[in-house]
């Protein structure tokens, strides 16, 4: 079986990597289940050894911050309630204004999305992605959560932005599924009816289109 790092399957990097697959996958099929120790643990454990491969294989060290604050932004969201949201959101926040940072100094500057009409047009595409988003949460949501949803919009716009700068297709994908992600998460939490029969699906694509967001990014970062 063909690895992404060298020394097979034994090799520090790959085990590493095994394990922040297996539990992505063990937390997706937790997901129906009620919040607890174990199934918190998985949800934070997949992206927290992400963390640790981009330090193991000397990562930019903006990296391994952005995925290790992602980490506690998912051990926060895995548990229920508005306390547990904000943390999570405030998490997030911080992590998406870490991989800002890190997406702008790697990248050639934005003054590539005006130079090369296919970005400018994906920028345009995530700004109007962002504004509907925003609106219709406006209405349905609580007025206490209104300026930090806001704030937090904004920061993962300007993060799809950065990421466009860059030459990865990896980052620029993972930043694009992060913002499908993150519009998902919230039509499902605010925008949907409690009882509809389709808030479990949606769960489960959050999921994956979250990991798979900060798996290509990490990839692009470390196989670029």
């Amino acid at each position: 079986m063909t690895m992404p790092f060298a020394g097979g399957i034994d090799a520090n990097a790959n085990a590493t990597l095994s394990f922040s697959l297996v539990a992505a996958v063990i937390y997706a099929f937790t997901l129906g289940m009620s919040p607890g120790l174990a199934r918190s643990a998985a949800k934070t454990l997949a992206v927290a050894m992400l963390a640790v491969l981009s330090a193991l294989q000397g990562g930019p060290l903006l990296l391994v911050a952005a995925l290790a604050l992602s980490a506690v932004g998912d051990a926060f969201l895995s548990r229920d309630g508005e306390k547990a949201f904000l943390g999570g959101l405030a998490s997030f926040l911080v992590a998406h204004i870490v991989y800002i940072a890190l997406f702008l100094r790697s990248g050639g500057g934005l003054g590539l999305l005006g130079a090369e009409p296919w970005r400018g047009a994906v920028a345009l595409a995530l700004a109007v992605f962002v504004i509907v988003m925003l609106a219709a949460l406006w209405r349905r949501v609580g007025p206490g959560l209104r300026v930090p949803i806001a704030i937090y919009v904004v920061a993962i716009l300007a993060m799809g932005m950065a990421a466009l700068t860059t030459n990865s297709a990896w980052v620029i994908g993972g930043a694009v599924l992060f913002m499908a992600s993150d519009g998902l998460l919230a039509t499902e939490k605010f925008l949907v009816a409690a009882i509809s029969p389709h808030r479990a699906w949606m769960r489960l694509a959050v999921w994956v289109l979250y990991y798979a967001a900060q798996l290509g990014i990490t990839l692009g970062f470390l196989l670029g």
